[in-house]
């Protein structure tokens, strides 16, 4: 306890700070071909570990509701796991239609934070509101269900399809297990690993064309690091096995620095707090979500509304477009969080300024670390917000290195929802033409896009002769970008679907090349008008990391100075800038 009172002053200090949050419900696939479990022994030299964990699934088969819980819940979580549990839409899907029990599980039963509510509810829930979050291993489907304690009463539910929720400690563990105790894995490594040698053991992953593909199981991959190589032991969690081991290259490394991370400070004024700015002609709302990075709500301008709100949803990592694999990483609040990645420090505003030296408006930045960053198979993100006094913005992301490898692909997902109920959206022709997209659709970003003198590839017109131009990165920002080469998905505001208005699950595979990010599920298969309407648009960066001396990009290392070692980093930013319309 001798630690308490820098805990308080952290807090007090951390919380003054006044100068200065999923996949769509579709249609769910009917149970073909999928991993329903079924009662079968295992062999008998099956480890102990695996043979308890199918013993809880047979057992849980035969309840009346087939469900594995989660262990040492306390009396307000019990609570409100039972409401869920008697709420006839969130234990839809248990069983098939004619009624065999689907393996089902518990992953998480949090107290609500605001990124999970709805705006109406974020003033009213008083900390008696819960997000319950439930994995259909057969379907491959979450169920997400809020409730209200002070009023015993089920508030949302919604399901995702081909979506999963971060994994609960006990399969982190049985993750480990599998992986540290599976024979190719010591005859790769020439030893048998421990468990406390496995680096990002609960970040989801897949593994192109084969069974523990993010469409069909939940995987996770924990990672072992020897000379400049990391060992990734790819764990299917929905049949308990290890389905292959995979080498990337690290590139050399000296040291770690050691971190303090004021958790418990940034949890409570940053996670469970909404902050609020008011600068420059700006004002919005600001908060860290669980995995959705840093929120903001209702920014204005000059008393204009802008944008309704704003998130990075995923940062999808993948190495080897040959292989396909990598991780499905989220950023957000340190503790009891989905973030793989978090944030380290409080958010940061900050002066933005000029060639000149002169403010030019200002920056609200979150930056997120692995604790062994920059170590292999630590990854660090930054995460800014960039508003000018002239009335623009740039939401920009960036990865700081170094990754799990050399050959690494990094794709952030933004979601910003735009102000306006009427608005319309244009894309620029090679013939200089703004081109009106009639339904929800996607584009890329290639060496044939076409852009207007200044830059502009697109357009959102939210009222006559007012709205924003959107001119994509291709190093002009001075941020030491190369170009975004970007997907962009327009999508209908969907606030009774759920399509981020609340925190949203890993809504893509980490590691497709294509336009299949996570969006475009929002879009298919029967795309939404989106003339005269709200609208939001999704932006999906593509950045290459490069180890190349002299041309290091999306890379960090550590460089001795002084007789210590000291972290340089060589950021990748993407994100395009919204130009306002004059009129």
């Amino acid at each position: 306890m001798k630690n308490l009172p820098i805990l308080v002053l952290c807090f007090s200090l951390a919380c003054a700070q006044k100068t200065l949050p999923a996949a769509s419900p579709t249609t769910t696939p009917a149970p073909t071909a999928v991993a329903v479990a079924t009662q079968v022994a295992a062999p008998p030299d099956t480890p102990l570990y695996i043979t308890q964990s199918i013993a809880n699934i047979q057992a849980a088969l035969k309840k009346p509701q087939p469900i594995i819980n989660l262990l040492s819940l306390d009396s307000n979580q019990n609570a409100a796991l039972t409401l869920a549990l008697a709420d006839a839409t969130f234990i839809k899907y248990l069983k098939t239609p004619n009624g065999k029990p689907l393996r089902n599980e518990i992953f998480g039963v949090y107290k609500a934070r605001p990124a999970d509510l709805p705006t109406d509810k974020q003033s009213t829930c008083n900390g008696k509101c819960y997000r319950i979050e439930m994995y259909n291993y057969a379907l491959n489907l979450s169920s997400v269900c809020l409730v209200d304690l002070s009023q015993n009463l089920v508030f949302n539910t919604n399901h995702y399809a081909s979506t999963q929720p971060d994994i609960p400690n006990h399969l982190k563990q049985l993750a480990l297990q599998i992986a540290t105790n599976a024979p190719e894995v010591a005859q790769a490594l020439g030893y048998k690993p421990n468990q406390q040698a496995a680096l990002m053991a609960s970040t989801k992953t897949a593994l192109n064309r084969s069974r523990c593909e993010r469409s069909q199981h939940l995987c996770v991959a924990p990672t072992f690091t020897q000379n400049n190589k990391a060992l990734w032991a790819i764990v299917d969690l929905t049949d308990q096995k290890l389905i292959g081991i995979r080498w990337t290259n690290t590139g050399n490394n000296q040291a770690v620095t050691e971190r303090r991370l004021q958790n418990d400070s940034i949890t409570a004024c940053f996670c469970e707090k909404i902050n609020e700015i008011n600068q420059n002609g700006w004002k919005m709302k600001y908060y860290l979500t669980s995995s959705d990075g840093l929120r903001i709500d209702a920014a204005s301008y000059q008393n204009e509304p802008v944008i309704k709100s704003a998130s990075l949803v995923d940062w999808h990592v993948s190495y080897s477009n040959t292989e396909g694999f990598g991780y499905s990483d989220a950023v957000g609040c340190p503790t009891f969080s989905h973030a793989a990645v978090i944030a380290i420090e409080p958010p940061q505003i900050l002066d933005l300024i000029d060639e000149n030296n002169k403010s030019i408006g200002f920056v609200l930045q979150q930056n997120y670390w692995s604790e062994g960053y920059p170590t292999p198979c630590n990854y660090s993100y930054a995460q800014r917000y960039e508003f000018y006094n002239d009335g623009r913005f740039r939401m920009a992301n960036a990865s700081l290195g170094r990754g799990c490898g050399n050959n690494g692909t990094y794709r952030p997902v933004s979601r910003i929802a735009m102000a306006g109920e009427n608005a319309n959206f244009f894309e620029l022709t090679p013939s200089q033409k703004w081109k009106p997209w009639a339904t929800e659709q996607w584009q890329l970003q290639t060496p044939q896009t076409a852009y207007t003198p200044e830059g502009y590839q697109y357009k959102l017109e939210t009222k006559p002769s007012a709205g924003y131009y959107l001119e994509p990165s291709h190093g002009q920002f001075g941020d030491g970008g190369r170009g975004d080469f970007a997907y962009l998905y327009l999508t209908k505001e969907q606030l009774k679907l759920d399509e981020g208005n609340t925190e949203l699950l890993t809504i893509g595979p980490c590691c497709n090349t294509d336009y299949h990010q996570g969006p475009e599920k929002f879009i298919e298969p029967n795309p939404d008008n989106t003339q005269n309407t709200s609208l939001v648009i999704w932006y999906v960066p593509q950045l290459k990391n490069d180890d190349t001396p002299n041309r290091l990009y999306c890379w960090a290392e550590s460089l001795l100075e002084n007789g210590v070692y000291k972290t340089k980093s060589y950021p990748c930013f993407g994100g395009a800038m919204f130009v306002p319309i004059k009129k």
